[in-house]
């Protein structure tokens, strides 16, 4: 017998009524177990009563394939008392086929379940007796609560495997339960059948999986402390650990349901569709709608490796802007994950390793907001994947997906807005106190300005939820006052290094200023973005700072359509606070001065008030209407849940009715305009061969740079990828990157200019190759050069480079030399031309 169905038990039942059943499994105990028998017979004549004339009680032991005397210990104590029975496995499978056969085959009212070697005294039934009479569907006995008694202990090493393991079955399993695997637990009879029948798991993980089981029915469970002493021949083995582990892991995969499995998969494969440009070739495959973004953070990727895989500081580097440098913790370099994924950088490049953090991070942020919605909004799983992905691959995460991986990796964010609720709950505020803390320091590690947008989201969502609730926000503010409170405490200590580098280090600023025109026109709220459906390029652009920063443009008929969402299920205070955090969101992301659309008039934003505080100074300001997607997100889930088919009465058959047609209708026609097209890409500039064959180590000698002309900027950094294809093996002065300006270390895009690097601008834009006064202008030339320590000045083929050449060649009084695809003027460091053999005066 080694799986019984809840029917058959059913079936096979006496009709005599127990009042209890001890089970007992029991493999290879031909020592222990005759004097566990008479000690439970000895308590149960004396404690358990016979008022119906019948046996009250029974002991099943269970023999799981032994292969010594225990059964034959069992039949001679069975020949004294008929109340003892023996129930056969055929061979060993484990406890949880022990306990399971044993529990099946019971008729007891209650059912006790305890080990062989009665660690914890058959005496302290009395004390789960009297826990199950309070209301409890199982009392188990516990070591780990208040109240317990250890007297004896096991070894050292086996004590700290029982707790690291008890720790991690509190996190995937059963929260809140201290100690799942003392072996002494009291059931309810009917339940614990029903769970048993249940079960599928054959080893120690049994504990867990009935549990896990009375926990989802709604079964409370009372955990007790007990006096607990070990015994001597425990058979539990070091690889038993191990091999409970995997049982946990597969009894997690066993919980999720089909669809729970299939979400991430589609998430994914949406993922793929959008950057399909990308992955057809993505070492030779540009997005040009990033400008020069994609190269920024693949250089940032790059450096991240670069630094970890030679034991240097990942937090600055001479690379760029040489040779004052990069802080590269105030450029959200996310290195929580670019540090993860170096080995990946290094091994097949920083274009595949951004290429898969863009990719998998938008799909697991995708199945994080779906798995917030299904746990805290909405059970119905098509509703909750509808609302997770408008909250991901909405508008304006599409233009950000782009060229801005901090702003589309936001897969932390739904599990902290989670762990915020459990705090307001109050029932583990310091568990989840310090897991929020933990989560906190990790995300500050992906994206601070994310974070800190997410915090506005949660003030705009817990001010107006406790305004409507005052009940649940009296209820709440303590424990989740204390909880930050850990939080804080704990996300401290992990970032206060970095932190202080950022704000303090080298290369720090203060903020990055962007002016009155980073905010969002009233029109781009309803308008349509770049890449959706119903949109184009040029009203799009008209309305956005530039394609990564169409912040906005969820249209106007998702805004009207989520208007009859709220309208219709006002009577919901989630609504009421969704609503309110969506409009909110909206309005600050206008910014601190708002022209009313197709006037002059300019109105004081509601961002004015936030504009020039720490922090917020440094925000682009249309960034705020993100917040928005995950609240429409919700908002359609509830509503989609709302319209699902009805059940027909009495039947499994589901109707949809003309309302409910109707409203699908309505919001498939509102989704529709936003759905997003894949991302545009094209060839990428090739690396000039003098680059990409290593030409340029006979011309830069340590410490000295490589001068691109003009240098590399915001505006244009395709040296940075030059930079990445030679393994970093030089340094650039100018850069993408935000440095400090001036005495006031304002923040600012790329390098502080010089005179040469703003007069190589001027000639790349104007084409026109200035009358310089040759002396001066050469003065300051060989100043700048020996201020980059230029060990070759390079002019790649581009716009306008006839005139850059000549303008060189007068700075220089040197023709240039065409080596390896490019013209190369040889210097010594010191802002000296010298002369090189080898290369040819003209293409």
């Amino acid at each position: 017998m080694s799986r019984i169905a809840a029917q058959d038990v059913i079936e096979d039942m006496s009709a005599t009524s127990l009042d209890l059943t001890v089970v007992v499994p029991a493999y290879n105990e031909e020592r222990r177990l005759a004097p566990t028998l008479d000690a439970i017979v000895a308590h149960l004549n004396k404690t358990v009563g016979d008022d119906t004339g019948t046996h009250a009680w029974e002991v099943l032991v269970v023999d799981d394939g032994s292969t010594d005397a225990t059964g034959e210990v069992v039949a001679e104590a069975a020949a004294r008392d008929p109340r003892i029975r023996l129930v056969s496995s055929p061979a060993n499978r484990g406890k949880g086929n022990a306990l399971r056969l044993g529990v099946l085959a019971s008729r007891g009212r209650r059912v006790l379940v305890t080990d062989a070697d009665l660690a914890a005294p058959i005496e302290e039934l009395d004390r789960l007796e009297a826990a199950l009479a309070e209301g409890g569907a199982a009392a188990i006995g516990s070591r780990a609560t208040d109240g317990a008694t250890i007297e004896r202990h096991q070894h050292r090493i086996r004590e700290l495997l029982g707790r690291a393991g008890n720790v991690l079955i509190r996190q995937v399993a059963v929260p809140g339960i201290r100690d799942t695997q003392c072996g002494f637990k009291l059931f309810e009879g009917d339940r614990a059948r029903e769970a048993f029948a249940a079960s599928r798991l054959d080893g120690w993980g049994i504990d867990v999986e009935i549990l896990q089981y009375f926990r989802r029915a709604g079964w409370p469970v009372a955990e007790v402390p007990v006096r607990w002493a070990h015994q001597p021949g425990s058979k539990v083995r070091p690889l038993d650990y191990g091999r409970m582990l995997a049982e946990l892991a597969v009894l997690k995969v066993r919980a999720l349901r089909p669809a729970d499995l299939l979400v991430p998969v589609l998430f994914l494969l949406l993922s793929l569709a959008l950057y399909s440009g990308r992955w057809a070739d993505p070492n030779h495959r540009y997005l040009p709608d990033s400008l020069q973004d994609q190269n920024q953070w693949e250089w940032f990727f790059a450096v991240t490796a670069d630094n970890i895989s030679h034991f240097r500081n990942p937090l600055f580097t001479t690379l760029q802007g040489f040779p004052d440098g990069v802080n590269l913790m105030a450029n959200t370099v996310m290195l929580g994950l670019s540090v993860p994924f170096a080995p990946i950088t290094l091994w097949l490049g920083p274009a595949v390793s951004l290429a898969l953090v863009m990719t998998l991070g938008l799909a697991a942020t995708a199945t994080a907001w779906y798995w917030l919605l299904v746990r805290r909004v909405v059970r119905h799983r098509g509703a909750a994947f509808a609302g997770a992905a408008l909250a991901t691959f909405a508008p304006p995460m599409i233009s950000h997906a782009n060229a801005h991986p901090n702003f589309v990796v936001l897969f932390m964010i739904p599990l902290m807005i989670d762990r915020a609720l459990r705090l307001c709950a109050g029932t583990r505020v310091g568990h989840d106190g310090i897991v929020l803390g933990l989560m906190t320091a990790y995300q500050i590690y992906l994206g601070e300005e994310p974070l800190l947008l997410t915090a506005l989201g949660l003030v705009l969502f817990a001010g107006s939820y406790a305004l409507l609730r005052r009940d649940v926000a009296r209820a709440a503010w303590r424990p989740l006052a204390k909880g930050l409170g850990i939080a804080v405490a704990v996300c401290l200590p992990l970032v206060s290094f970095a932190l202080y580098w950022q704000f303090f280090g080298p290369q720090s600023y203060k903020s990055v200023l962007h002016g009155d025109n980073a905010g969002n026109s009233p029109l781009a709220l309803i308008g349509f973005s770049e890449r959706s459906l119903a949109g184009g390029a040029d009203r799009a652009n008209a309305l956005s700072l530039n394609p990564t920063e169409q912040n906005a443009f969820y249209g106007w008929p998702l805004a009207l359509l989520a208007l009859g969402i709220v309208v219709r299920l006002w009577d919901r205070t989630l609504v009421k606070a969704l609503a309110i955090t969506a409009a909110g969101a909206a309005l600050l992301s206008l910014g601190p001065k708002v022209r009313v659309p197709l006037t002059d008039t300019v109105l004081p934003g509601p961002w004015k008030l936030l504009a020039h505080r720490p922090l917020f100074e440094s925000v682009i300001e249309g960034r705020v209407a993100m917040v928005c997607a995950p609240a429409l997100g919700m908002l359609l889930a509830l509503a989609l849940e709302r319209l699902a088919p009805e059940q027909v009465p009495g039947t499994p058959a589901r109707v949809l009715t003309g309302a409910r047609l109707a409203g699908l209708t309505a919001v498939v026609l509102a989704l529709l305009p936003i759905v997003p097209a894949p991302l545009r890409t094209e060839p990428r500039e090739k690396v000039p061969a003098f680059v990409a064959d290593g030409t340029y180590k006979k011309y830069i000698a340590p410490g000295q740079s490589l001068v691109p002309v003009p240098l590399p900027d915001p505006g244009y950094a395709g040296a940075l990828h030059w930079q990445t294809a030679a393994d970093l093996g030089f340094s650039l002065p100018g850069g993408y990157f935000n440095g400090p300006w001036g005495p006031d270390r304002i923040g600012i895009y790329g390098a502080v200019p010089r005179a040469t690097s703003n007069l190589f601008n001027d000639v790349r834009n104007s084409g026109t190759a200035p009358n310089l006064e040759i002396e001066s202008w050469r003065r300051q030339a060989r100043a700048d050069f020996a201020y980059w320590k230029a060990g070759a000045l390079v002019l790649a083929p581009q716009a306008n480079d006839e005139a850059l050449r000549r303008t060189v060649e007068d700075l220089t009084g040197s023709p240039g030399t065409w080596v390896g695809g490019v013209w190369v003027w040889d210097l010594d460091g010191k802002g000296t031309i010298t002369t090189r053999p080898g290369g040819d005066s003209r293409p």
